[in-house]
């Protein structure tokens, strides 16, 4: 990928078999805090597109450079009218396009606004002890519409989300993380690696069964209760019929590794 210096990503092999890789995505602007501008919300944009269109990436893991995860919408930039969304994507493409393939964020610092928001959109998450996180946009005259008020509720009980939403006051990682919307607890400096072992044993499985089974449990919160089974049988139906399935049944019976043939 060539992307500009808002955004540097570096492909990681740390498949344990088979030759394949994660992508790490770093928003890199450590002077502004990883403030999202223009540069860097398309830059984010085309990584995570990457990371859905190349066989060869299972696992996506955006991050911060410099000790923070993202502050938010710069609003200089905002000022200047500098266009900070994806056309029809929203912010970092991620808003209203969440990738199909796992996306890890590993947070360091401050996760604020629609740095807090494109991190609800990641499938999992991992932080630093010390991370702060919020959607301060009550405090400037704006609101949290990068997604932020529609999936945090979703995500960890309402009360808690309204009290995020209408303060505007940042939350720690130990009290999110008691709430359930943290996988992974760590010191300070450590988030980016533990993300990276949360992406191996995730590669370590057949692609086809990992994509069916994020793209359920993302589904069917909108399905109707009489629909469900038929709808998760239309997904999970040909990953049951797959090379794969054949291969994960002789690998266990065989006692060796699997060798998955989806992509």
């Amino acid at each position: 990928m060539t992307l500009g210096a808002a955004v540097a990503d570096a492909v990681a092999d740390l498949a344990a078999a088979g030759g394949k890789s994660a992508v790490i995505i770093t928003i890199n602007r450590p002077d502004q805090r990883n403030a999202v501008n223009r540069a860097v919300s398309y830059g984010v944009c085309e990584a995570v597109d990457e990371l859905d269109r190349n066989p060869a990436l299972r696992v996506g893991i955006l991050t911060g450079a410099g000790g923070n995860f993202c502050s938010g919408m710069d609003l200089k930039a905002f000022l200047r009218g500098e266009q900070t969304r994806v056309e029809g994507r929203g912010i970092m493409g991620l808003a209203r396009t969440p990738p199909n393939k796992p996306l890890i964020a590993a947070v360091e610092g401050y996760a604020l606004a629609g740095g807090f928001e494109c991190m609800l959109v990641c499938d999992l998450v991992v932080a630093a002890r010390n991370a702060s996180f919020g959607i301060p946009e009550v405090k400037r005259g704006l609101a949290a519409a990068a997604g932020g008020l529609m999936r945090l509720p979703r995500l960890i009980p309402q009360r808690i989300a309204m009290e995020m939403a209408l303060t505007g006051d940042m939350f720690s990682a130990e009290r999110l993380y008691q709430y359930g919307l943290i996988n992974a607890l760590v010191e300070p400096g450590e988030a980016l690696e533990e993300a990276k072992k949360l992406a191996r044993r995730i590669m370590v499985n057949a692609p086809m069964s990992v994509a069916a089974s994020k793209r359920v449990i993302i589904e069917q919160r909108d399905w109707p209760i009489a629909e469900m089974f038929d709808r998760q049988e239309e997904i999970t139906a040909p990953v049951l019929k797959s090379q794969d399935a054949r291969e994960g049944a002789a690998a266990f019976a065989e006692k060796r590794p699997a060798v998955w043939k989806s992509e």
